[in-house]
């Protein structure tokens, strides 16, 4: 099976410093889901497993349905906007990239259960709501532009290693590189030993665009026990859609033969590379939420995992121009695959506390082991190696969110939270930090929420592999995103 040389970035979490890793990246990014919410939810930090009564339970914890005493219906569009600043031999480049998506959509029915007569209409089983719901879980939208001049390796330098390890595979990377005169034969023909035809000091330039995301259709039921006990369950329909663009050029001086003598020639070469995998999958969650008295909620859901079935296709290509006004062109070469996958299974536990009229704190904990990741064999795919990169390079995360509500009268509230994501990496991750802050204001039946979210977070790239000459890209990253969500109780 062919390999994929793709880059890899989770959104802002690094996926591992060797880059070259096959299926097992694409697979924890596609793990890093979070459960969609509206904007009231996402202000708080997203700590909402113990809150109850808002349309983010139909895709978070179920049981909060239980809470709703009409029905309700919303709509949560965003603004995503991403940065990128990218350290590269000694330089800096920026890049930005900014979307707009549906963030959540939501439609509870309320349902009270007849309660026979003469019994208390506060006891037993009071109420079964339904609800339906679209989340947007995840957004890989971001470009990366890193550049900078090497005075000590060449992307040449590992298309030489390639060929050295496995040889010149007639349609391999190596081979193109070999036949385009980027690397030559320097051992005798017995013992054949290839190296870069590259002088040091050339110019590079990596530039990466990715697009797409991932989001879920829920249906959810929560059912209300006495005004104590909160259970539910969801049902979630996951979909998932990963494009990426990866070029690598570089430009500089090689020493060619010609009529078998040594020439320096400039030469301007670049390495292409692209993805699109479009998958769909399916999970489970069951909720619980508990008063133990009227101020102090208590909750948690366990999120099953979700099974994937996805459809990639790789591709790659290698052209090559020189000074003597030959050029090459190889590829793009196509390596489609279809493979089934594991997430892992997340358990959450909250606890909020009502302060009377006057709003709420929350905090929710959540634990996701990424090393469970699994993929599946098939005819075409042994997935050893993916498996045996997953346990070895991987972990388990918490993930933590704190936020408030306040009531301030007159229909307007004041929300603020701050959460803080784990890195799935054994050795140089980095978490991503998220600090959230928005307004509410109700009118009647109606309301309207506003939440700015601001993200932060850093990784390491490797564009290509060179023994202790590999350079390294370093990321620093932001998003700042905007949510605005619309509702109405009837």
């Amino acid at each position: 099976m062919k390999f994929k040389y793709l880059l890899s970035v989770i959104a802002l979490i690094a996926v591992t410093k060797s880059a070259f890793a096959q299926y097992s990246q694409d697979v924890i990014r596609y793990s890093t889901f979070q459960p969609g919410s509206t904007s009231r939810v996402k202000a708080i930090g997203n700590a909402g497993t113990a809150i109850g009564g808002d349309l983010s339970s139909i895709g978070g914890n179920p049981a909060g349905l239980g809470f709703f005493t009409k029905s309700e219906l919303s709509i949560t569009p965003e603004f995503d906007g991403s940065k990128v600043s990218a350290g590269y031999l000694n330089q800096t480049s920026n890049a930005s990239k900014s979307n707009l998506n549906l963030n959540n959509a939501s439609w509870v029915f309320y349902n009270r259960l007849n309660t026979p007569t003469g019994q208390d209409k506060t006891k037993g089983w009071l109420s079964i709501n339904f609800g339906f719901g679209y989340n947007r879980t995840n957004d890989y939208g971001e470009n990366i532009y890193a550049a900078g001049k090497n005075n000590t390796s060449s992307i040449t330098d590992y298309y030489a290693n390639l060929a050295n390890s496995s040889g010149l595979t007639d349609g391999s990377l190596q081979s193109w590189a070999y036949n385009q005169n980027l690397i030559d034969q320097y051992g005798t023909v017995a013992n054949p030993t290839y190296q870069s035809n590259a002088l040091t000091g050339g110019s590079q330039l990596n530039s990466i665009t990715r697009s797409g995301g991932q989001s879920e259709f829920d249906i959810s039921m929560g059912a209300n026990y006495s005004n104590k006990l909160y259970l539910g369950i969801g049902l979630a329909l996951t979909d998932m859609q990963y494009n990426v663009t990866n070029n690598f050029n570089e430009i500089g001086v090689a020493s060619v033969l010609e009529n078998n003598v040594a020439v320096n020639r400039n030469y301007n070469s670049t390495y292409s590379q692209s993805q699109m995998s479009k998958g769909s999958g399916v999970n489970v969650k069951f909720g619980v939420i508990y008063k133990p008295v009227e101020s102090i909620r208590i909750g948690a859901v366990i999120t099953s995992p979700t099974y994937y079935s996805v459809d990639d296709s790789y591709n790659e290509g290698l052209s090559s121009s020189f000074s003597n006004s030959l050029s090459y062109a190889n590829g793009p070469a196509n390596y489609p695959l279809t493979y089934s996958f594991t997430t892992p299974f997340k358990a959450s536990g909250g606890i909020a506390i009502f302060i009377k009229q006057f709003g709420f704190i929350s905090g929710d904990v959540e634990y996701v082991n990424y090393s469970s990741t699994h993929l599946s064999d098939n005819d075409n795919y042994d997935s050893s190696f993916d498996n045996g990169n997953i346990k070895s390079l991987y972990r388990d995360a918490i993930n933590t969110h704190v936020g408030a509500e306040a009531r301030l009268g007159w229909g307007v509230f004041l929300r603020g939270g701050y959460g803080v994501q784990g890195s799935p990496l054994k050795q140089n991750g980095s978490s991503t930090q998220t600090v959230t802050g928005g307004l509410g204001y109700h009118f009647g039946s109606y309301y309207v929420d506003a939440t700015y979210a601001h993200l932060t977070g850093s990784q390491s790239l490797t564009p290509y592999t060179a023994g202790n000459v590999t350079p390294t890209i370093n990321l620093n990253k932001t998003n700042d995103n905007v949510y605005l969500t619309f509702g109405y109780r009837y």
